[in-house]
């Protein structure tokens, strides 16, 4: 009996570009940190609109209400699991790229971010946290009085 192999000349390229930018995620600490406990980083978008900031998680397979969302003293807190898939009788793992167990990612919040109104919802194994900005401070004309 001939066993065939599948040529896949540049999956050790895409393994090291996906190790790179989950190391370089991690690493960025002026954005976002990780707690040390995590193992595994979900990838976020950050959009910026005139009057919000809006964060897009890619949580699939995780319940939304399980994910813990906390923002204190300006650092927004984003923190879960995913469980490991669990084998079925008669079956046998021939690849597990999902990654599973706890996941940690911290963001540090401007000054103008409105903290009361932020809200989160998941749909589709993304997770949406919108962050309302606070109204710009208007000047206004004081009345001087005699």
């Amino acid at each position: 009996m001939t066993t065939m192999i599948h040529y896949q000349p540049w999956l050790l390229h895409r393994g090291f570009f996906n190790d790179a930018r989950r190391n370089s995620a991690r690493s960025n600490a002026s954005t976002a940190a990780n707690d040390g406990s995590a193992e595994w980083t979900p990838a976020v978008d950050i959009r910026e609109h005139a009057d919000k900031f809006v964060l897009l998680v890619d949580v699939p397979g995780i319940d939304p209400s399980s994910i813990d969302v906390t923002l204190e003293k300006g650092v927004l807190t984003l923190a879960g699991a995913r469980d490991k898939a669990v084998a079925t009788e008669g079956s046998e793992a021939h690849r597990t790229e999902r990654a599973s167990g706890r996941f940690s990612r911290r963001f540090n919040l401007p000054d103008t971010v409105d903290a009361d109104a932020v809200s989160a919802r998941g749909n589709n194994g993304v997770l949406e946290i919108v962050i309302p900005k606070r109204p710009l401070e208007q000047p206004r004309k004081i009345a001087v009085s005699h």
